[in-house]
């Protein structure tokens, strides 16, 4: 049997790095449980919501839109980041509705991820949409997006065959498989 290690590690001095509108970066001086010093680097970011919206059975919402940092367009589930201080069920209803035009009257949590925890506290917040109905698709200002409904073995296909790479996109169809929600 191994011995317990203790994970710990102790912050000595953070310094911020960059400020941005979305995300700040920090360098952390860190003692780990050895006692040898060393540093992180952080991304601190907001967290967000990702929403499984389902309009039939086994019908469920993609949306498509241009993702800069990798140069390409992509299908991914509705997504968007929290504000300050906002209530996660309340931004995943505003995103829906952002993204798709989409309102559900059915929500259920299907708890969280953390997306990268190597180098950033990012935490998204993932849901359970159904009993859709329409109303109007109002995206941010500077999003170009377009719904798409699709049959969860198409879905399933596409992340098959590396057409859908997208974490938050693949993590939350598989707790909506896991929950007995989706199936392939």
């Amino acid at each position: 049997m191994m011995p317990d290690i203790d994970f710990i590690e102790k912050t000595l001095n953070s310094q911020l790095v960059y400020d941005g509108k979305v995300l700040k970066v920090y360098k952390d001086d860190i003692k780990i449980s050895t006692g040898q010093k060393s540093f992180r680097e952080v991304v601190r970011h907001p967290g967000g919501i990702v929403i499984a919206a389902l309009k039939d059975e086994n019908k469920i919402l993609m949306v498509k839109q241009f993702r800069y940092p990798i140069s390409k367009a992509v299908y991914e589930l509705p997504a968007g980041k929290l504000e300050k201080n906002e209530d996660v069920l309340f931004a995943a209803k505003r995103e829906l509705e952002e993204e798709t035009g989409y309102c559900a009257k059915s929500w259920k949590s299907l708890g969280y991820i953390n997306t990268s925890p190597g180098f950033s506290d990012e935490k998204l917040y993932l849901f359970l949409a159904e009993e859709l109905y329409y109303t109007k698709c109002h995206p941010d200002e500077g999003e170009i997006i377009q719904c798409f409904e699709f049959d969860i073995k198409e879905v399933y296909k596409m992340i098959s065959d590396g057409e859908i790479n997208d974490s938050k996109t693949i993590c939350g169809i598989f707790k909506c498989i896991l929950e007995g929600v989706l199936k392939i």
